[in-house]
């Protein structure tokens, strides 16, 4: 009886287990968001005038002057008379291949070989404004849908207007004053709602009501004469009004609402990270761990040179010539070079050196990869942009693998891009450009070393001043700015400065004086206990 009991206790943990392993597995994989953005190009008008620039960015996208393009007229109850013939005249201004006028009376029209043939050889594709449920019933789910898919696919254009604008997003408002009615539209923006006509008939609420049932979206409001321009993720506000952001409630908060003025530039894809991590408590926390790495080594370096003296010392840590060493490209812009950083690591006397250019998820949870990451000694970051290393793993299989090489007392290193990826909170990983040192979307860093956030190209580029900024909204954190050609060294809670340059530590434990500088630097030879947050005596000499 008694060993009975231990199997169905033995059979009950397993079980529990394999439960808390597949909750986990499916967790994550809701929270990864495909850094692609949206299928391809779209030009999303909220009613009026179509703003010139969109108009003619709509054209460029389709070719110029070789554009072919379709009007789908089903939306206005013009559709199939003789006054939908009005449609084309907004591109008689245009010395393009073609304008067709086109609606599909029925369902099977739609999926019908002579209706979609002119589709298949379109370039671009305009649905008029109207009613978007007539769009929805005629065309969603059939083959139009999927050759829709196609265009955007071989580099054509999607664009429309008021009800054409709504059909863009898969969750659709078709109706509703303050209550939204909904239905199913066509997948062009990913993770997104779409309202049009947006301030001027007060649809703020029908939004924030639609925000409140679907959380996991973003909402964007359109005002007329207004277009968002679409490029993947990268988006660009035109026209007369504005496009407004309804972000769904915080975990402890309330909705937030972000208006983008014309000429605003947005990244899709930091507005759907904003949204999955209202989820979650506020990040950084009140009370961050401190900063120390319990195993193994960090070699954080600022960016600009690389000494020789401190790739031999990577190359030592790691276990010497024989030791594995993964290098990490992808903070690049495609195309990656297929051998970014051998060079120097053989210089520094590696022998086993695997460059891994993967990106895209399928890629980096390849056997190829992952067996690579798993037998590593250690995992150097180029430089580049840190929110490419974030797109290409977080919430991967190969993250919980490069924080192994440390657990296994192996080294991670990297410069410029590389040094901030190293941190708790991520700074300056703004999509649109490096100037902002805060980047709501792109703030976690891979957190290899706890409680802290590290800037890089310091000195050189005067950003002194950043740092305070984000000390100051931050003071929870330890803030490292580390100059050119400069490397901080870390063991345990111990960072031993070495290179060309210095290490600038921001305390916001201990009180600035006005006048005084708000930061501690640390010479190269020189050490600082990080926990105590203070210069220690150490024997380390400046690195040629």
């Amino acid at each position: 009886m008694e060993s009975n009991h231990l199997n169905i206790q033995t059979i009950r943990t397993t079980l529990l287990a394999l439960l808390v392993l597949t909750v986990q597995q499916t967790f994550a994989n809701d929270l990864y968001i495909d850094p692609a953005g949206a299928q391809g190009r779209l030009v999303i008008v909220g009613g009026g005038m179509i703003p010139t620039a969109a108009q003619g960015q709509f054209v460029a996208w389709a070719g110029g002057r070789g554009a072919k393009i379709l009007v789908v007229t089903t939306a206005s109850e013009d559709a199939g008379t003789d006054q939908q013939d009005r449609f084309s005249k907004p591109w008689d201004d245009f010395d393009i291949n073609s304008v067709l006028i086109v609606h599909a009376e029925s369902r099977e029209e739609a999926s019908s070989k002579s209706f979609l043939k002119s589709l298949q050889e379109a370039t671009g594709v305009w649905f008029v404004g109207g009613s978007q449920q007539r769009i929805i019933d005629r065309y969603v789910g059939t083959s139009f849908e999927e050759e829709l898919y196609q265009l955007l696919q071989r580099g054509g254009v999607v664009g429309g207007t008021s009800a054409g604008a709504v059909v863009q997003s898969h969750l659709a408002i078709v109706g509703g004053s303050r209550r939204p009615q909904l239905d199913t539209g066509f997948d062009l923006l990913p993770g997104a709602v779409i309202d049009q006509h947006f301030t001027e008939r007060d649809r703020l609420a029908r939004l924030q009501n639609t925000m409140r049932k679907h959380a996991s979206k973003v909402g964007l409001g359109i005002d007329k004469d207004t277009a968002l321009l679409v490029d993947r993720r990268f988006m660009k506000v035109v026209g007369a009004g504005a496009v407004t952001a309804v972000l769904p409630r915080a975990r402890k908060g309330q909705q937030e609402i972000v208006k983008y003025p014309a000429d605003s530039l947005i990244d899709l894809i930091s507005l759907r990270r904003m949204v999955r991590d209202r989820q979650f408590p506020v990040f950084p926390p009140v009370k961050v761990s401190e900063p120390i790495v319990e195993k193994g080594t960090l070699m954080i370096v600022g960016g600009g040179r690389m000494p020789l003296q401190l790739v031999k010392e990577f190359v030592a840590a790691a276990g010497g010539k024989d030791a594995h060493i993964v290098v990490l490209p992808t903070s690049m812009p495609d195309p990656l070079p297929e051998d970014y950083g051998k060079r120097m690591f053989e210089a520094g006397g590696a022998k086993n050196i695997t460059v891994l250019r993967q990106r895209e998820r399928t890629a980096v949870e390849s056997e190829e990869m992952l067996e690579a990451l798993k037998t590593a000694d250690g995992v150097w970051f180029g430089g580049g942009r840190q929110w490419r290393f974030v797109d290409a793993y977080e919430h991967t299989k190969a993250y919980p693998l490069i924080h192994e090489v440390l657990a296994k007392g192996g080294i991670i290193g990297g410069s410029s891009a590389g040094a901030s990826i190293q941190g708790d909170y991520l700074a300056r990983a703004n999509p649109l450009g490096n100037r902002e040192i805060m980047a709501p979307g792109y703030e976690k860093g891979f957190g290899f070393l706890p409680g802290s956030a590290i800037d890089q190209h310091f000195k050189q580029r005067n950003r002194f001043k950043d740092m305070t900024s984000l000390v100051d909204k931050y003071p929870q954190l330890l803030g490292i700015g580390i100059d050119e050609g400069t490397a901080l060294v870390v063991r345990g809670r111990i960072g031993v400065v070495k290179g060309d340059g210095a290490v600038h530590f921001y305390d916001r434990r201990r009180t600035v004086m006005e006048g005084e500088k708000d930061y501690v630097t640390i010479e190269s030879g020189r050490s600082f206990d990080l926990v105590d947050r203070r210069a220690v005596e150490a024997a380390a000499g400046k690195q040629e």
